[in-house]
């Protein structure tokens, strides 16, 4: 029986928990917040035993093999350390850290401590990133040349994520001073890994990044509205392949759409994730003389939380590590750089 406690439990955490308690052999013993009525509330949601409001005093009574750290982006660095240096197994949260200097640290110390150490790239969890991937790989599109992606949301034009202007848990994530880095670190962690993880390792970036007005004084309460709304990028990759990748909160229609493009000397593949996690469209062969895409369905993968699980029992890393969340932060340090210097950042 694999023993596990979750940090932190707001919204994002009822995901760890569902996502953990449907595989086999995986018991949550404990949880975690500063807030002792919502942690009080989650326990007994998901029938946790035991409950504590400081990080301390859980790792050193707890009974537990791993932690989840699903906590605001600038405590996953302290916790995260604190867990490794216990002796934990840790699952965090993406970004992995606020900085790639900590980013780094924490990778380090997982690997010197020799615990299983993975970030929560969510949307590795869709068998169509991975089929990519493996297709990629297998170098059925020939030398990669051209790459498109974006993540798109839209909660600064529409209700459906709740109304943001009254909502501290949207709030947060336009304000610097609350931790936020903006849509860049929010969601653009995420499309940078999904952009880059089929084709390789990223050489350079440039990056433009735009704070919209969005209230009086750009400042709602204790809130002031300064965090990035919009990124574009331009990246290089290692095998000379280009890419554009952007993301906003001002994607009017689109409430969570993430796409990928890759094309070959070969052969193309996208995906949709609006359309299908299972399914990619490709572009192979003499159908590209025609330009004929084909839908293939993609074999089932493992989740993150899945693959954590099963690192713990072989004792061997899966995707994706503490060393690729710090690779992801890297580059996403080099963007507030090459914003603001206008200049190509090399990584």
């Amino acid at each position: 029986m694999i023993k596990i406690a979750l940090i932190g439990t707001g919204g994002m955490a009822n995901a760890h928990a569902r996502s953990f308690q449907e595989i086999r052999g995986v018991r949550l013993t404990a949880a975690c917040d500063v807030d002792a009525k919502r942690v009080a509330g989650f326990a007994e949601t998901y029938d946790i035993p035991k409950t504590y409001t400081s990080v301390e005093t859980l790792l050193a009574e707890a009974d537990c093999d791993a932690v989840s750290v699903v906590t605001p982006d600038s405590w996953h660095a302290p916790i995260s350390l604190q867990a490794i240096k216990a002796g934990k197994h840790v699952l965090c949260e993406k970004p992995l850290a606020t900085n790639y200097p900590d980013a780094k640290k924490m990778a380090d110390a997982a690997r010197r401590k020799g615990v299983i150490n993975m970030v929560n790239f969510s949307y590795r969890n869709a068998f169509a990133l991975q089929a990519a991937a493996d297709m990629v790989a297998s170098g059925k599109l020939g030398e990669i040349r051209h790459v498109s992606a974006s993540y798109l949301q839209s909660w600064l034009t529409c209700n459906a994520w709740g109304e943001w202007t009254t909502s501290p848990n949207l709030l947060w994530r336009l304000s610097s001073e609350h931790g936020s880095k903006g849509v860049l670190g929010d969601i653009g962690v995420h499309i940078l890994d999904f952009a880059s993880y089929p084709v390789g390792k990223m050489k350079a970036v440039h990056c433009k990044l735009h704070t919209f007005k969005k209230a009086r004084g750009n400042k709602i309460g204790p809130y002031k509205l300064d965090a990035n709304d919009s990124a574009f990028l331009r990246v290089e990759f290692a095998n000379g392949a280009m890419a554009s990748v952007e993301t906003t909160r001002f994607a009017t229609g689109h409430i969570n759409s993430l796409f990928l493009s890759i094309h070959g000397t070969t052969g193309a593949l996208r995906l949709d994730l609006d359309k299908s996690y299972t399914e990619m469209e490709v572009c192979l062969g003499e159908d590209r003389h025609s330009q004929t895409w084909k839908t293939v369905k993609c074999k089932k993968t493992p989740s993150i939380y899945q693959r954590f699980v099963n690192s713990i029992r072989s004792g061997e890393v899966d995707q994706a590590s503490f060393a690729r969340g710090a690779e992801i932060q890297k580059a996403l340090d080099a963007c507030f750089i090459s914003d603001a210097e206008d200049r190509t950042v090399k990584l």
